[in-house]
């Protein structure tokens, strides 16, 4: 996602100044150096176009604050979306932010067990579930619940867990140790809240003791309850049981965050429900594939504490261009607004 608003940014004629997260600079250092060689390649392009600033808060801070950075395009929590929000509207300039996601899936009684089941793992597991678009709310029609559930608990079970760069592995560390405490805080608070574990904890810490390697848990939960609500980076994955379609809308859109949604189901009622006005109030709504980052495609962002801006898409390229209103008048006589007569 940084890499795509850099490259937009610089589409639409403005340089940039990347600021990533001091955990994970690599990205944009190697996003820079592929810019330079595609610079040296075609030329005729001014120096410095993308720099890259790596540092930790101050830095971020630094750059909000500046008057002449007249865009501030921020991706990350909807913590840092509060702040930056703030400071950028203080002086009057732009923010485009892309913030937190508690993506949920319907599955429907007519689903397609099987591409739910594969579509639910992928999406909730997938890079550990660090992405804005992962899965962390299940929601399933209580008639298939029994059904699905289980085979659910059991492809968890068979999950590779490793190297990311190994041939087979399909979930690789956790970014540091916090994020493995806040992982295992959550799980406390979700079984203090009723929940059932399935998984969970440290995975390879003697293979690994620098690392944080988690083994990926679903959660069996009688209500949505606060931390349901709450968006935690790890491959948590809660599940809750539904009765009506309506009911189902409405645990998915009660929720802080907007950004991805989707429902399996083969009813196209129920989907062409799910997608119209009283359905999905999420920036994405998707009908028989999960939240993966696909979207990106088309206008990707949320709504509600997800920040509301979009990145990609038809007219995102908008939101990184000056408007202005030209008026050239070619006549001798002086035309006034409204048809208004004032002579002297």
């Amino acid at each position: 996602m940084w890499a795509w608003n850099a490259a937009l940014a610089l589409v639409c004629g403005n340089p940039v100044i990347w600021k990533p997260s001091e955990k994970a600079p690599l990205c944009a250092l190697a996003t820079r150096k592929i810019f330079a060689a595609a610079l040296a390649k075609f030329g005729d392009a001014p120096d410095d176009l993308m720099q890259v600033a790596v540092g930790g808060r101050e830095a971020g801070e630094a750059l909000v604050a500046r008057g002449d950075v007249a865009i501030v395009s921020a991706t990350g929590s909807t913590h840092m979306g509060r702040a930056v929000g703030v400071k950028v509207a203080e002086r009057f300039g732009r923010a485009i932010l892309e913030l937190g996601g508690n993506n949920a899936m319907i599955v429907a009684p007519s689903a397609d067990l099987d591409l739910a089941i594969r579509g639910a793992v992928f999406s909730a597991v997938g890079t550990a579930g660090q992405r804005c678009t992962s899965l962390r709310r299940l929601i399933v029609h209580e008639d298939i619940y029994d059904q699905m559930v289980p085979r659910l608990i059991a492809a968890y079970a068979t999950l590779p867990v490793g190297d990311p760069l190994s041939d087979g592995v399909l979930v690789g560390p956790l970014i540091d140790g916090p994020a493995g405490d806040a992982m295992a805080r959550a799980l406390e608070q979700a079984q203090a809240e009723g929940g059932v574990v399935h998984g969970g904890g440290r995975a390879l810490a003697e293979r690994y003791p620098d690392a944080c390697y988690v083994v990926p848990a679903i959660v069996e939960m009688p209500g949505q309850t606060a931390i349901v609500c709450q968006e935690t980076f790890a491959p948590i994955l809660y599940v809750m049981k539904y009765r009506d379609l309506s009911d189902a809308i409405s645990l998915q859109n009660a929720v802080p965050q907007g950004l991805a949604s989707c429902i399996f189901s083969t009813d196209v009622r129920e989907t062409e429900t799910f997608l119209s006005a009283v359905g999905s109030d999420c920036g994405i709504a998707n009908v028989n594939i999960g939240p993966s980052g696909a979207e990106i495609g088309g206008a990707f962002g949320g709504e509600k504490e997800t920040g509301g801006g979009r990145e990609s898409g038809s007219d995102a390229w908008k939101g990184y261009m000056r408007r202005q209103t030209n008026t050239v008048n070619y006549s001798r006589e002086l035309p006034l607004a409204q048809g208004i007569t004032f002579n002297i």
